[in-house]
């Protein structure tokens, strides 16, 4: 009896865990410069400021705090009330070209600099591609491949 309930819990957890991959990463964006701590407290140690629209992955949620993944891998802390922007991308590749169709010999509308960021402007409707919108205006397309977030 031990077994099958032992069985029973090791295949649901594997259900959970798959569930959870399926449905993708958990971002946010922070809505205005933002501190980021080592600790869930703001006695901890402040290792960074963020300006607004940089995304985070979410791996943590608790109380008013978000343990949070920077674009580098580094795993840190943010206060909730600080993670409430809209959703944004920041390029990674050393330049992308922002292009008018989601297609990789398309026109290029902008070029943007590793580093930037740039806010969701919707569904691409092409596996691969993303569509974005300059702070400054100009919408087009962009290579996942180039980006980190969403």
């Amino acid at each position: 009896m031990i077994r099958h309930i032992a069985t029973a819990t090791l295949a649901g957890t594997f259900f959970i865990a798959a569930q959870t991959a399926l449905a993708g990463f958990d971002f946010v964006t922070t809505s205005r410069p933002a501190i980021l701590y080592d600790a869930p407290s703001v006695a901890a140690n402040r290792t960074a400021i963020i300006g607004p629209g940089y995304p985070l992955e979410v791996l943590v949620r608790i109380e008013n705090w978000l343990k949070v993944r920077d674009r580098t891998g580094e795993l840190l802390w943010i206060e909730s009330s600080n993670a409430q922007g809209k959703p944004s991308v920041i390029v990674t590749s050393a330049s992308a070209n922002v292009l008018e169709k989601p297609q990789p010999d398309a026109s290029t509308r902008y070029r943007v600099s590793q580093g930037v960021s740039l806010e969701l402007a919707g569904d691409s409707g092409e596996p691969g591609w993303i569509k974005v919108r300059h702070p400054q205006g100009g919408e087009g397309y962009l290579s996942l491949r180039d980006i980190w977030g969403q």
